[in-house]
């Protein structure tokens, strides 16, 4: 599965390994896992100071956007998280009919709620809404929509959703979504996308995150350097946790597997990350946030500069929540672009309350109602601690290019 550039995309630096290592290794191969035992695999968690960041804010007041597989509002997890979005499939079913559970997956890594030993959403204040589109393989099987992608993100723009978070990619673009991507920028929403998991294989530029308007979001281990097979190259903005992070093993929602990883969790973290900024910064516009998130990232280069593989460095949250770091900028400059940005609106107060203002997409119109309440790591590049801890850089590697090519394929990220 695999997940116009502006002048800030082309920086790319050499990635950069370190030294300094979160406090456990990698593990091995996917196993089944028992419900009450999954939390205990997140181990991102408490590198990234989460039960800390929960004492000030767990992401009320903020919506995401879940474009993937659909949402089950029905595990233990989610109940009373899930909104009503949209299918843009055309296919049987509905946004709540996950027919591959990596959707439901993606949505209890930002709002879980951890209840029945589910997994627990860094986020787990926020509430999802599910556009769901189609991987390649639901669609040699149903008769969908074609144009699911782009449907799906005005969908999510026209919503109440502050953040839309596709864990999904296609090795090619079309010009609709590119004007899809563009139409979330100028509304003001802030938009995250998998890099892709084809470092290994091709090292192919993926869609919607090589997109300017998108942050493209690359995959980390627990030694903070960037996992083997995260795509590398001028898409990627950020880097999030994406290594050995728990997943449904399947869309029976019976249990939970050790998941080897992916650029997809990564973007779920990273999107997480963002709804708990601006939960704690409600008059912040999208390009604040970005802009604070990237300059809290932790890094071993220059400001400003961007790496191949782990763009402006690993994603620190808990940077801004717990000591303030971070400057804002200006509210309608974007940090991707460097672009003044059309819309920009401010997320709404922080608020407990589940009523929802319906979606403006003809297609949505229902949107935002409450549902059912109730592979082993290489060295392959740079990393530094995703902790508050920072330390000194112990030695440095450059390593080499990106080779492009052109498949028609689409998947989870």
């Amino acid at each position: 599965m695999t997940a116009g550039t502006s002048l800030l995309r082309k920086r790319a630096l050499g990635a950069l390994a370190v030294a300094a290592a979160w406090s456990m290794a990698f593990t091995g191969a996917a196993q089944p896992a028992a419900a009450a035992d999954a939390q205990s695999k997140q181990w991102y968690l408490g590198a990234l100071q989460a039960e800390e960041m929960w004492k000030v804010t767990r992401g009320e007041g903020i919506k995401v956007a879940v474009i993937d597989t659909g949402v089950n509002p029905h595990t233990p997890s989610l109940k009373g998280q899930v909104l009503k979005g949209l299918d843009a499939t055309d296919a049987a079913g509905d946004e709540h009919d996950d027919y591959r559970g990596h959707g439901t997956n993606m949505a209890e890594l930002i709002a879980g709620t951890g209840k029945g030993g589910g997994l627990l959403g860094l986020a787990p204040g926020v509430k999802i809404i599910p556009m769901r589109i189609s991987d390649t393989e639901f669609q040699n099987e149903n008769s969908v929509n074609a144009n699911d992608y782009e449907i799906a993100i005005r969908a999510a723009v026209d919503s109440d959703a502050q953040i839309i978070s596709m864990s999904f990619s296609s090795d090619y673009s079309s010009s609709k979504e590119r004007e899809a991507v563009k139409y979330a920028q100028q509304k003001g929403k802030l938009f995250f996308a998998g890099v892709g998991n084809n470092a290994e294989e091709g090292n192919r530029e993926q869609y919607p995150a090589s997109y300017p308007q998108v942050v493209g979001v690359a995959a980390a281990n627990r030694k903070g350097k960037v996992s083997e097979f995260s795509t590398n190259g001028n898409s990627v903005d950020i880097a999030a946790p994406g290594s050995d992070i728990p997943r449904w093993c399947n869309n029976s929602f019976k249990s939970y597997c050790d998941g080897v990883g992916g650029t997809s969790p990564a973007t779920a973290i990273a999107s997480a990350s963002a709804a708990l900024v601006w939960s704690a910064h409600p008059d912040w516009t999208a390009n604040q946030v970005l802009n604070v998130l990237f300059e809290t990232a932790s890094r071993s280069w220059k400001k400003g500069d961007r790496s191949a593989y782990l763009g402006h460095g690993l994603i620190r949250p808990a940077m801004n929540i717990l000591k303030g770091k971070g400057d804002p900028g200006d509210p309608d400059i974007s940090p991707l672009t460097n672009e003044r940005t059309g819309g920009s609106p401010a997320s709404p107060a922080p608020s407990a309350s589940t009523s929802q203002t319906p979606a403006q997409n003809e297609r949505a119109d229902q949107a935002d109602e409450t549902v059912a309440a109730g592979d082993s790591e290489k060295a392959a590049g740079g990393g530094a601690p995703l902790s508050l801890i920072i330390g000194g850089i112990a030695g440095v590697a450059v390593l080499g290019g990106v080779v492009f090519a052109v498949v028609r394929r689409r998947g989870a990220a």
